[in-house]
């Protein structure tokens, strides 16, 4: 096994945890997020025009992490590895 073969293995595994680890935990804070707006609005049914704000307010920051994580995570496939570059050299293009 080369080099780049190597170097091109890690570069799409560090890519494939990036974007798992981002989604698994915008996932978990989504389901957080909304359970306590459920709560909130079980408690205070009048408050409910409030509590949806604030729970698209919360849903629409943690959305914005995955976006923010998929943005790097191109980046280091694209610009930093220069991953098209490395399977043409693997496959002796």
């Amino acid at each position: 096994m080369s080099s780049e073969s190597f170097i091109l293995g890690m570069v799409v595994v560090g890519f494939a945890l990036i974007v798992a680890a981002v989604a698994f935990g915008s996932a978990i804070g989504d389901g957080i997020v909304a359970s306590k707006a459920v709560e909130a609005i079980a408690r205070q049914p009048e408050a409910r025009p409030n509590i949806f704000t604030f729970l698209f307010l919360g849903v629409g920051v943690l959305e914005a992490f995955p976006i923010i994580g998929l943005g790097l995570a191109l980046y280091l496939f694209f610009a930093v590895a220069n991953v098209p570059a490395l399977i043409k050299t693997a496959m002796g293009h």
